[in-house]
């Protein structure tokens, strides 16, 4: 029988929705989302196995313009998701007009892959936006497919993922047929704790804050783990550690209960806040982080 298989990348600004394509292709919860920017930090790989394919999506960051050390690190893994790609998902919502960055856009209108350019967000547009937006980009990019979606509401989801599997190259798996990320276990523990931290604190805090999960044993009921949030200032370890603990217990809370779902056992989260004085800017903590390869 015959077999196709490749890499399908998702690129565009920050907080268009890629990651709930991604978790909407998948009908698993593999990345982030929030309503702030920047919520994706990683390249994340989801990989849909059927019969006679194997689609490996990557989710990458929101394109911006780096300011410090992590998002040049984040700018990366963009990069790296043109050079593997069969094909290209240009992600953009209804109302956009520009990417942020004119030399990726250069790389996507020069592109000799399929470009798939999907318009989100239209369950917020009426007819008249659609058909102008429509005209905007099939002016823009004129080498790609067009697809109006909601990726929240689920619109012409299954109709992309239709397209992508007629696009894919007839090739053998690339990744085990019962494998569901490239990513292991403790990368989905730290993600877990980081949408909360995302979620209840505001301004600066969020973007300051990393997690290391130290220590991860499985037993047969039970998954006992110690996660560490990474600060850079003692003003934000109090912030985080909110009064009497309160802040931090609710993050543990809801953390416990996320991962408890995706596990699919009980789950015992410890939970610690350190400070590490400017890790964003740090080359040997960024690698350490899993960001400078």
């Amino acid at each position: 029988m015959s077999h196709k298989a490749g890499f399908v990348n998702i690129i565009g600004n920050p907080n268009v929705g890629k990651s709930t394509l991604m978790n909407a292709f998948i009908g698993e919860k593999l990345s982030i989302i929030t309503s702030k920017a920047q919520t994706t930090r990683h390249r994340i790989l989801g990989i849909v196995n059927g019969e006679d394919f194997q689609v490996i999506l990557s989710d990458t960051p929101g394109i911006i313009k780096p300011a410090y050390e992590l998002q040049a690190s984040m700018m990366d893994f963009v990069k790296s998701a043109f050079d593997d790609a069969d094909i290209l998902i240009y992600m953009v919502e209804i109302g956009e007009q520009e990417l942020k960055d004119e030399a990726f856009f250069k790389k996507i209108t020069n592109s000799k892959i399929p470009v798939l350019l999907l318009l989100n967000k239209i369950d917020k547009s009426d007819q008249a936006q659609l058909e102008s937006q429509v005209a905007l980009w099939s002016s823009k990019v004129p080498n790609a497919e067009i697809f109006p979606i909601s990726a929240l509401e689920g619109f012409n989801v299954k109709e992309v993922f239709s397209r992508i599997i007629e696009l894919l190259p007839m090739s053998p798996a690339f990744y085990p047929k019962d494998q569901l990320t490239d990513k292991p276990e403790r990368f989905f523990v730290n993600e877990t704790i980081r949408e909360k931290i995302l979620m209840h604190y505001k301004k600066e805090i969020p973007y300051a804050v990393e997690i290391d999960t130290e220590e991860f044993f499985e037993e047969d009921t039970i998954i006992r783990m110690r996660s560490v949030i990474m600060v850079e200032r003692e003003t934000q370890k109090g912030i985080i550690i909110g009064h009497k603990g309160s802040a931090l217990k609710r993050v543990g809370m809801e953390s416990r209960k996320d991962l408890e779902k995706f596990f699919g056992k009980q789950v015992h989260l410890e939970l610690y806040v350190k400070v590490n004085k400017n890790w964003r800017s740090n080359q040997r903590q960024l690698k350490r982080f899993g960001y400078n390869q």
